[in-house]
Parts: structure tokens; sequence; C-alpha cells
């Protein structure tokens, strides 16, 4: 259990066991198939199911993080206006990428499975480790002027909602060409630009009285 290496194989197990059978999955299930003959194996390493969580998101962070500010530091220096297809851009394609470079398979899933969890739905932005995707957020609410200040962050927190879902139907996808990848990418990018973007119907006379 003291391994260099069990921390890690119960991130990837517990990241696993919650995107397949949600976030009340048994502790003592995930330290089985993390390879753990010790059942409070993620009590040791977590401190309890929360702790697990919030390391599962953590573990990803430095790197999403760095490249949206790579991402972000290209688009500043193009000149281009803080639109909101740039600005998702910048947040969402990093997610694409990052996780499965660094070992992950279930992370998108996972994502869809704790979305209620406090560590997926209210991390402190003001946290340095946050620092560029609080910057994304704060422009992406300065991009929608034309909606008021309450559907600016209504729209913001349902786009967080909706992503995590696309995010992982397309971790689910087996793609049979690079092409098809890309188009998948560019379509959920499209679909989030819209949700934000689509502006207030008007409202007709049936609908008020309806």
């Amino acid at each position: 259990m003291t391994s260099p290496d069990a921390r890690e194989l119960i991130l990837l197990a517990g990241e696993r066991a919650i995107a397949e059978r949600g976030p009340d999955v048994a502790l003592r299930d995930i330290a089985v198939a993390a390879g753990q003959r010790n059942n409070s194996a993620v009590h040791y390493h977590f401190g309890s199911r929360d702790g697990l969580i919030a390391a599962i998101l953590e573990r990803h962070q430095p790197a999403l993080e760095s490249q949206r500010t790579a991402l972000l530091a290209e688009h500043e220096a193009s000149g281009r206006p803080d639109s909101v297809a740039a600005l998702i851009g910048i947040l969402v394609r990093p997610m694409f990428d990052v996780p499965y470079t660094e070992g992950s398979t279930h992370y998108a899933r996972f994502l869809e499975q704790a979305r209620a969890h406090p560590a997926v739905t209210g991390p402190d932005l003001h946290e340095q480790r946050w620092h560029t995707t609080r910057i994304l957020i704060t422009r992406l609410y300065r991009a929608m002027p034309e909606l008021s200040a309450a559907l600016r962050r209504y729209r913001l927190r349902s786009m967080s909602t909706v992503m995590f879902a696309l995010l992982a139907d397309y971790e689910r996808t087996e793609f049979q060409a690079e092409d098809d990848r890309i188009q998948v990418q560019d379509n959920i990018i499209a679909m989030l630009v819209g949700l934000l973007s689509e502006p207030v119907p008007a409202r007709t006379e049936g609908r008020r009285g309806g």
C-alpha cells in the first residue's frame, strides 16, 4: 500500500469505477481494482471519498491549465477579439487530449458522474492552479453583453453540465478516422458556443398567456 505507484493506481481505478458505477461506488472495490490488498488503501492515501474525487480532478489540472495558458497567449498575440467561440475553444480543446496523454481512460465520464460534487462544481477559481480558467470564465461573461447578468451566469453554469455530457459521449466513441474525431471536436465546440450565444427568444402573447 505504500508503494510509490499505489496512489496513481488508486487514482486511475477510482476514475474508472466512478465513471462506470457512480460516485457512491464502494471504496474497497476501488482498492481491489487498484490491486491493493488493504481495503482501507483509499482512506490511507486520500483520507476520504471526497479526497479521492478531488485528487482525481486535480491530477490533470496543472497540464490542462498549462495548455490553456499557451492557447490564451497565442490568442492574445493574434490580436483577435475575445469572441465566445475563441474563448470556448481555449477552455475546452485541452480536454480532448491532456487527460489521455497522462494515462486516463475515463476522465470525461468521471466528470459526468461526479459533476454534482463540490470539487467539480465549485472549485475556488481564485486559487493559482485555476488562474487561466478564471480569466477565461471572466472574459466569457464579458463576451455576452446582450444577455442579462443573471442569464449569463445561468448559461455558464449550464454550459458546464452540457460540456461534461458531450465530452463523456466523445470519450465513449470509437472513431474510425482522425477526420471524424476532429469533426466531432469542432461540433462540440460549436454546440457550446451556441448555448452561450443564442439570443433570448422574443416572448409572444401566446407564450405569456399559455
